[in-house]
């Protein structure tokens, strides 16, 4: 299990609300997409759950506080970084809504 950082362990913790938005659109930054499994989704996701299968052992670029430490709290409070994080959410495709009225059709 990854330890946790001096920032993460004074930070509150980010506000996900577990929509797996996020992971479904991986294929959408440099930085995630070798996670894609060829449709733009984590390879870790349980599409049905909306939850990662290795959470306690996710990637680096999936740990929020640990990106905001390392390239983003020189530029940003934490609030500010959730508030833009929060937004881009909001803006991503539901993938995933999409994924099961296929499967249903």
């Amino acid at each position: 299990m990854a330890e946790k950082t001096l920032t993460e362990l004074s930070l509150s913790p980010f506000p996900c609300n577990g929509c797996g938005k996020c992971c479904a659109n991986v294929h959408l930054s440099e930085q995630t997409q070798e996670l894609d499994r060829g449709d733009g989704i984590c390879i870790h996701l349980d599409t049905v759950s909306k939850q990662c299968q290795i959470y306690e052992e996710r990637p680096d670029i999936c740990r929020v506080a640990l990106q905001f430490e390392r390239h983003y709290a020189t530029q940003f409070s934490w609030d500010e970084f959730v508030s833009l994080n929060l937004t881009i959410c909001e803006q991503l495709p539901d993938r995933l809504t999409q994924v099961s009225e296929e499967k249903l059709s």
